[in-house]
């Protein structure tokens, strides 16, 4: 009986070890990432110690339910276990070549069993300009994570100074983490960063544009912080033309053998080729058409990512990444250049060029891989790739302004394939208003310069479909600068002249030429379709649509008020922000009350810059 008893006991015991935690999938993100076996002239290792004092202020429950990392039924709430497994994953800082040189001594049972990485790749920033001592500054790849047959990458923000750091390749020395004599180099994070990282990449998720997610930020005192970013893929051009410009044809094989298997086995890319030079061109492809697509999606949607021929501030496949210098902006600001200290940034009609110019080195990448030959990259200025990357441009501003204007999908496509010539006659005398600036000229910003734009052009296409529809006349050149005119237009700016009352009605008379094609081919009459154009214009042009000026405003007040907000509070409010600047005009949720105490002070910040940078 005693032993029967004693059996029972040791089985019990061995089912309750046998129970699997509720999140035992965080303990596979330990550092080790495919990328160190696949490609070793990547990244550099380091080994991690556990960051003391961090609490969670930030945790993504419905992307960590898509990584797989907690269940579908999970509460939205961090509960004391859960947190205690975030910190022990995330709440990390490197063991960097400083802290080896001074002979640090560290508790054995806080440093990790594991190397983390911080990879290599291009930046301008750098003196040397190929690469030698670039990459991941202040940042390490925590590793991957697999759920429904996709692989995420993992990496934080602000985990500590690396040698990869401009700081260090500048000043020819390793500095402390947290030194506070350098900015950059020391390796923190702030937390208002992540908290504008958290808010500006959910409404960009929300209107399907590819960018990495924050999965958690963990706050430290002094308000500091670790930024948790994922991503199926977190692969940039610029890890690529580190090796392209160091000429290391065997790591540059490997990273885009790397990428490929990644993007194939991910599902994003469908049907790869198995030979070489069919897989490299197959690459080479896909690499333009995301570039293509990207570049006129920045521009028509008034997106300043700072892109250049490093490749280092965007994803492989167009995504975003890094929100340091991410804006959107309310008009078609064309003059906006970012203050980088010891340069400006190119502008958001610069981008189509540099995104030109980055698939340029991709085709001389994939010759090289193809030939064993690097050649010099003036030799690929007429290559059909180029050719492809400025159709596919062409047609994504066709279709993308086709799309603003409030036809539905058939409509648009009608008009795309059938009446070419009319849409890119309108194009032309919308660019005209939408590239009107002042004539103040240039003038300084917080952080760039500026010289405004003065026509909102979302007003007009938000209004003019149920003004035409009123009316059944189109408007007077007056009337039409009332609409169109934006709080930065000033007198001087809108001086009537013969031209641009000309382009007034020439705006109205192209725009009404592409409805009437419309109801031709359609049962509708035109007033009918006007009023259907207004309806999803009405939400594609959204009156408060958030800039980048909004979004800094709205974390300054969450950090006022951050003490009292639980971390399931700031998640509330980022998904409530995200539904509220939603602009897919199929959808079928109906508007609600704000739920969340802020959102009122939100939507007058954002009424109010909803014209800025």
């Amino acid at each position: 009986m005693v032993t029967d008893i004693a059996n029972m006991r040791l089985e019990k015991n061995r089912e309750k070890n046998t129970i699997k935690s509720p999140y035992s999938q965080f303990g596979k993100i330990n550092g080790k990432h495919p990328l160190q076996t696949s490609a070793p002239d990547s990244y550099i290792l380091y080994k991690a110690r556990k960051r003391k004092n961090g609490k969670v202020s930030f945790f993504h429950f419905d992307l960590a339910k898509e990584m797989g990392l907690i269940s579908t039924n999970h509460a939205n709430e961090l509960n004391p276990d859960l947190e205690k497994q975030i910190l022990e994953t995330f709440s990390l800082v490197i063991i960097n070549e400083y802290d080896i040189e001074n002979k640090r001594k560290f508790a054995k049972e806080d440093i990790k069993d594991n190397f983390y990485m911080a990879t290599r790749y291009l930046q301008l920033q750098h003196p040397d300009q190929v690469g030698n001592s670039s990459g991941d500054g202040r940042s390490i790849w925590n590793g991957t994570i697999e759920s429904n047959g996709v692989t995420w990458d993992i990496s934080s923000c602000g985990s500590g100074a690396t040698k990869l750091s401009p700081a260090t390749s500048i000043y020819k020395k390793f500095f402390k983490t947290g030194d506070p004599t350098i900015s950059y180099g020391c390796g923190y994070a702030e937390l208002d960063e992540g908290l504008g990282t958290v808010l500006f990449s959910e409404i960009f998720h929300r209107n399907r544009i590819p960018t990495e997610r924050v999965l958690a930020i963990i706050e430290f005192p002094g308000e500091l912080a670790v930024t948790v970013r994922a991503y199926p893929n977190l692969i940039r051009p610029s890890h690529l033309f580190l090796h392209l410009k160091q000429s290391n044809l065997k790591a540059l094989d490997q990273i885009t053998e790397y990428y490929i298997q990644r993007q194939s086995d991910n599902g994003s890319w469908k049907n790869v080729p198995k030979r070489r030079k069919d897989r490299l061109l197959y690459f080479l492809d896909k690499v333009t058409d995301a570039f293509a697509t990207t570049a006129a999606k920045f521009e028509d949607e008034y997106i300043f990512c700072w892109m250049d021929w490093d490749g280092d501030n965007i994803l492989m496949d167009g995504g975003i990444i890094d929100y340091g210098s991410i804006r959107q902006f309310g008009l078609f600001h064309h003059e906006y250049r970012y203050d980088d200290d010891d340069r400006y940034s190119t502008n958001i009609t610069e981008q189509k060029a540099k995104s030109r110019y980055i698939i340029q080195n991709f085709i001389q990448a994939v010759d090289y891989l193809l030939t064993g030959e690097k050649k010099s990259i003036k030799t690929f200025q007429k290559h059909p790739n180029l050719k492809r990357f400025d159709e596919i441009f062409s047609d994504c501003k066709d279709q993308n302004l086709l799309y603003k204007l409030g036809f539905n999908l058939k409509e648009t496509n009608y008009l795309y394939k059938n009446h070419r010539a009319q849409v890119k006659a309108f194009r032309k005398v919308f660019s005209y208003f939408e590239m009107a600036k002042s004539k103040k000229g240039i003038e300084k910003t917080a952080d760039g310069i500026i010289c405004n734009a003065i026509f909102c052009m979302r007003d007009v296409l938000r209004e003019l479909p149920q003004l035409l529809s009123v009316r059944k006349k189109i408007l007077e050149p007056a009337e039409f600068i009332e609409v169109t005119k934006s709080s930065y237009a000033t007198k001087n700016d809108l001086i009537e002249n013969s031209y641009r009352n000309q382009k007034t009605q020439e705006f109205q008379k192209k725009y009404l030429k592409l409805v009437k094609a419309v109801v031709a081919i359609s049962k509708k009459d035109e007033s009918k379709t006007l009023l259907e154009m207004a309806t999803r214009s009405s939400i594609i042009n959204k009156y408060d649509r958030v800039t980048g000026d909004s979004v800094t405003c709205i974390v300054e007040e969450v950090m006022k008020v951050k003490p009292r907000m639980k971390p399931s509070s700031i998640f509330d409010l980022s998904k409530e922000l995200s539904n509220y600047q939603d602009l897919n005009p199929e959808k079928k949720e109906t508007p609600s009350r704000p739920k969340h105490a802020l959102m009122k002070y939100i939507h007058e910040v954002i009424k109010e810059l909803r014209e800025g940078i």
